[in-house]
């Protein structure tokens, strides 16, 4: 009778364990599975800016962290890109335009190629706006951009405000309310971005 028992005892243990490690196995698998759907997740209007330090064309170290305060204006671009092209003429006038307001424009090449190539093209446009470059496309994966151009306008909390696939002529007021309406009255609440994203 007692060796009975102490079969069942030792049956039922396997069982306990095997439930556990099933329990441990399947939660494991829900974690791997919820972090691989967040990293393709898109960075979109309402989320935290994302922040990063790259070399300017000169070499110097620039960050996104030191604009807080800012609007900025994160565009990822590339010399090989016919629209970043017809866009670039509207980005420096609108850069011109709100010049000494709390306003700054970092335009980041995504060319695999050396600084003097981007800088070529920048003189040629007459770009004065600072260029950043992301040479080994790893910012670019981290805002997960899905080609170039893109754009994201950053507000002062550094929240993104807004988010531009392809080009867009920054010299129609439409384009630039947002822009605008964050310096004349400051950051809007995150929930209003996600909103005007929906609508």
């Amino acid at each position: 009778m007692a060796k009975e028992r102490k079969s069942e005892g030792e049956g039922g243990l396997p069982k306990v364990a095997i439930g556990v490690i099933i329990a441990v196995v399947v939660a494991v698998v829900v974690f791997i599975v919820m972090g691989q759907k967040k990293n393709f997740e898109p960075v979109e209007a309402g989320a935290d800016r994302i922040d990063f330090t790259l070399p300017d064309l000169n070499g110097k170290q620039v960050s996104l962290r030191d604009y807080h305060g800012k609007v900025v204006f994160l565009n990822f671009w590339a010399t090989w890109c016919k629209p970043c092209e017809e866009e670039m003429p509207s980005m420096q006038t609108l850069y011109t335009g709100l010049k000494g307001q709390p306003f700054e424009i970092l335009a980041v090449s995504v060319d695999s190629d050396g600084p003097q190539k981007i800088s070529n093209y920048a003189k040629r446009l007459g770009l004065t706006f600072p260029i950043l470059h992301d040479r080994k496309g790893r910012i670019k994966e981290m805002y997960k951009t899905t080609g170039v151009p893109e754009t994201f306008i950053i507000d002062q909390n550094g929240v993104i405000a807004e988010k531009v696939w392809g080009p867009r002529d920054w010299t129609i007021p439409s384009s630039y309310q947002i822009i605008i309406d964050l310096l004349k009255n400051g950051p809007r609440p995150r929930a209003a971005y996600k909103a005007a994203k929906a609508g």
